[in-house]
């Protein structure tokens, strides 16, 4: 069982929102769609749903058409879970009619044998008569996780489904939904705009970028492999530094990368991840004068500037780090975590809900 989407392409009057994405989601994978708002990952979602009427490409579950030109599905049809950014439950029905809603056509024993399935699911089988606000935004989120399971759907959608909770609470429910993902190993699609959520729950991230997959992967391809100066800046926190190229090497004050593919002499950009930085006593690499440090919990992290040229970085350590203020130190970088790119290239918008 897979869901396969064949260049889809959709616009909103004369603004194409999708061009041309082409996706396979196979059975049990989880797939993210990351990327700035308004790049048309909830339409895409939307479209796979059927809430919106495909204008170009093919949508198909199983390699049965849901849409294309001509066909049409309708969503009821389509054997499709949906879990939506507000839950959408409804507060005049208990958790357990909640979850029955979309249960049709079954006998009164098969239904509620659903419904205390789907919240054993979840582990809420003990709160099937509560009603919806006596439950914590966590308690909702899942709720809304077993009403879209309860119909055994052969994909799930989730769009934006952690947004509204807070981060501690999101952690635990994201964990939470990832191990019944898991067990239920249908294909899975999360639209999200938070790097950290894709890179927690994704088999593989599609990274929409005006609407065009700008790269798809795995967690650790887009993380450690970018395709370009808008993937690593998404994906993570970049230092960034002006290079050239030079025997196919960018060349910048703190080192030097293997630039394969640029023009000798063109101006490039050094992308460098804060946990990549390697502090040393000065004298070893690049001199750099320490203005702060700040502990953050888990890490360190570090402001300095470089002497030659003035730029500044920021270094993530491991916590505990203890360093004076403006003592000079040497500095160097993991080339694991460090990318060359074309000078100019663009780096990704923030970030938004």
């Amino acid at each position: 069982m897979s869901l396969r989407l064949t260049d889809i392409r959709h616009a909103f009057g004369p603004r194409e929102i999708l061009r041309g994405v082409s996706l396979t989601v196979a059975r049990g994978e989880i797939l993210c769609l990351l990327g700035p708002s308004g790049d048309g990952k909830t339409t895409l979602l939307r479209l796979i749903a059927g809430l919106e009427a495909l204008q170009h490409g093919r949508i198909e579950l199983d390699g049965i058409a849901l849409a294309e030109p001509g066909l049409e599905v309708p969503p009821e049809e389509r054997h499709l879970g949906f879990v939506f950014q507000d839950y959408a439950l409804f507060p005049h029905l208990t958790v357990g009619r909640n979850v029955g809603f979309g249960l049709r056509g079954l006998g009164r024993m098969e239904r509620e044998a659903r419904i205390a399935e789907a919240l054993g699911h979840v582990g809420l089988r003990d709160r099937a008569d509560a009603w919806p606000h006596q439950l914590s935004g966590g308690q909702q989120q899942r709720v809304a996780l077993a009403r879209a399971l309860a119909p055994r759907p052969k994909a799930l959608l989730l769009d934006e489904a952690f947004a509204s909770l807070d981060a501690r609470l999101r952690d635990q429910v994201r964990d939470d939904t990832l191990r019944v993902l898991r067990q239920a190993a249908i294909p899975a699609v999360i639209v999200t705009h938070d790097a950290e959520e894709a890179l927690l729950m994704a088999d593989r991230i599609a990274l929409l970028r005006d609407g065009r997959v700008e790269q798809l992967g795995t967690p650790e391809e887009l993380y450690l492999r970018p395709v370009s100066s808008f993937v690593a800046s998404f994906l993570g926190e970049v230092n960034r530094l002006p290079a050239e190229i030079r025997g196919g090497r960018a060349v910048s004050v703190l080192g030097e990368l293997p630039a394969p593919g640029l023009a000798e002499g063109a101006a490039a950009e050094f992308l460098l991840r804060p946990e990549g930085l390697r502090l040393d006593a000065a004298g070893q690499g690049a001199a750099a004068r320490m203005r702060s440090i700040r502990l953050l919990g888990a890490t360190t992290l570090v402001h300095l500037v470089l002497e030659e040229g003035g730029h500044e970085l920021q270094a993530r350590l491991p916590a505990g780090t203890a360093l004076p203020p403006g003592e000079v130190l040497g500095v160097g970088f993991d080339p694991e975590r460090a990318f060359a790119f074309p000078a100019g290239q663009g780096a990704s918008r923030p970030p938004s809900a």
